[in-house]
């Protein structure tokens, strides 16, 4: 093992190599692809037939699907593990593990809403042979609900009261209360996406925080299997054989970890590799050039933005978020980060999403408002025009990762955009997978090291935005980094989360909507239209609004 993780090493700092040699030498390729909307084309093949090999901008913590923290994670662990439902590429609910989505209609959900009965396909074993069964499902649920475990989120789950498993493949579902996106939300497309785990290997454990299985998954569910993780370089995975939709297409997948896009890009333009992973959409000017490429764009409900983190003294008064946000000129970045490809948001749900509030209308560009803002927060300009009170300088701190170059290239334009209202920023930079690691597990984000941090989020295929904005979701129980708690928002959010109709859910969001433009815990730069750079002679890439490799049985080339 030690042999073959050298020469992986070696071969990645070859591929490297010949991505300079290549800049350097003025590469000039002698065929092109048009994007996923683009004209035919002709290209030279360089994809090995049956293999993957992608590129990540960052390492994982783990591979331990229970352990997940951010979407590079849940993308490498949804190819080894698989939820009970999916979603497809339209954001339509599907079964994986359960025969049918339970519904009102079908009776898998009962007429009060407080039981819910899943039923599950009785031909899925683990890749060790043991069956998978209804004991999974609850072990599993333990496990998220078990303090001692560095779980980011238990929103939608934290509602269960208990779980029954009259035979092995029927779960049981009590609620506490009534909770509408539960269907989508326990292990299934919500905005923290959890795959079942196997009881058998790991119920022995007290924590599954620092065991073996997070570095080398044992056994598998999903379409493929693991080989080997040299961490910092790559992660190998080869097919499941034995996977109960069908024998994968691909024979291995091939997972390096390339922590600058820019080099990325070159990879994908050698032929390095065939796709990478997320690529953030200051890159879209290349890589609507590279040849042999299509671009899968993919509509999520997601967005650019920048939180705040009211924990702060200083942040915690209204007026100073107002000004920050009054500052930040959204269409000034859309227009020259983005190539036109977003649109400017004005809010957390997107304009496409049952939940959008049309009328909810955040602050507006205008510097000099934000200027009269910080004079009624105690503010005064000191002759360099930079704003004080009481002697202290009103500095921030802006975190991002280190890998994305669009976060880089937004730090420094809202840097020179704050000072120009006499807010004076310092930016800082974390690889991603410490920046959104759990807070048990060291995270800047979750542990609140921070006064800004510029991020992108991505959320599930319900409008449920809880776990981000109510008061007992705030780290290590939920995303509310920002640590804004309002009674009148999860007064708005019970109702959200209580009514099974869809209109009456709808006004609660409505209200959602408006309090966050009126409060501002999170400026909303643009809505997140997610560009996948995928070589043309693959076939099935279809990503759904949570993750890539939800059908990566069907990938083939």
């Amino acid at each position: 093992m030690q042999v073959l993780a050298q020469r992986r090493r070696v071969g990645i700092r070859k591929l490297l190599f010949i991505v300079c040699a290549v800049v350097v030498s003025g590469f000039v390729a002698c065929s092109k692809v048009s994007d996923r909307a683009g004209v035919s084309a002709t290209y030279a093949g360089w994809a090995q037939p049956g293999v993957l090999r992608v590129a990540l901008p960052q390492d994982v913590k783990s591979l331990n699907a229970l352990l997940a923290s951010s979407t590079a994670e849940g993308f490498v662990e949804r190819l080894m593990f698989e939820p009970l439902i999916s979603a497809d590429e339209h954001g339509t609910p599907v079964p994986i593990l359960v025969v049918s989505v339970p519904s009102i209609d079908n009776g898998g959900i009962s007429a009060d809403g407080l039981t819910i009965v899943y039923h599950l396909r009785r031909d899925i074993h683990w890749s060790d042979g043991v069956a998978l069964t209804s004991k999974d499902v609850r072990w599993s649920w333990h496990a998220i609900m078990n303090p001692a475990n560095n779980v980011v989120a238990r929103n939608g789950y934290d509602v269960v009261r208990s779980i029954d498993t009259p035979d092995d493949a029927t779960v049981i579902v009590h609620l506490k209360k009534r909770f509408a996106p539960f269907v989508n939300t326990f292990f299934a497309e919500s905005d923290q996406p959890f795959e079942i785990m196997p009881e058998h290997v790991l119920s022995t454990f007290p924590n599954v925080n620092q065991i073996s299985f997070n570095t080398a998954p044992t056994v598998s569910d999903g379409p493929f299997r693991f080989v080997e993780w040299v961490h910092g370089d790559h992660i190998t995975l080869a097919a499941n054989e034995q996977f109960f939709l069908g024998r994968p297409k691909l024979k291995q997948i091939l997972i390096s970890i390339v922590p600058d896009e820019h080099t990325t890009v070159q990879l994908l333009r050698t032929h390095a590799i065939d796709y990478m992973f997320q690529a953030s959409i200051n890159t879209y000017k290349e890589l609507k050039t590279v040849p042999g490429v299509k671009i899968v764009w993919n509509n999520m409900n997601g967005y650019q933005g920048i939180e705040i983190n009211l924990s702060r003294p200083v942040l915690r008064d209204r007026r100073v978020r107002l000004a920050i946000a009054s500052a930040i000129d959204k269409a000034e970045l859309v227009r020259t980060l983005t190539d036109g490809m977003v649109k400017v948001a004005t809010e957390d749900l997107p304009d496409w999403m049952w939940g959008f509030n049309p009328s909810a209308q955040p602050p507006s560009f205008d510097p000099k408002r934000a200027r009269e803002l910080l004079r009624e927060a105690g503010y005064t300009a000191g002759p360099d025009g930079m704003f004080a009170r009481n002697g202290e300088r009103l500095q921030l701190v802006l975190v991002t990762d280190v890998a994305d170059a669009t976060h880089k290239k937004i730090c420094e334009l809202v840097q020179a955009m704050l000072k120009t209202v006499g807010i004076d920023i310092r930016i800082k930079f974390y690889p991603a997978d410490l920046l959104y690691a759990p807070a048990g597990m060291g995270g800047i984000l979750h542990r609140g090291i921070f006064d800004l941090v510029m991020l992108p989020w991505y959320a599930g295929i319900d409008p449920d935005n809880s776990s981000q904005f109510m008061c007992r979701n705030m780290p290590p129980n939920g995303y509310n980094d920002t640590h804004y708690c309002t009674s009148e928002m999860d007064r708005l959010q019970a109702d959200a989360l209580s009514h099974y109709d869809l209109a009456a859910r709808r006004r609660s969001y409505f209200a959602i909507e408006r309090l966050l433009a009126r409060d501002n815990p999170i400026i909303i730069l643009w809505w997140q239209r997610q560009q996948e750079p995928i070589g043309v002679e693959f076939k099935g890439f279809a990503p759904n609004p949570t993750v890539e490799s939800w059908n990566a049985w069907k990938w083939r080339t």
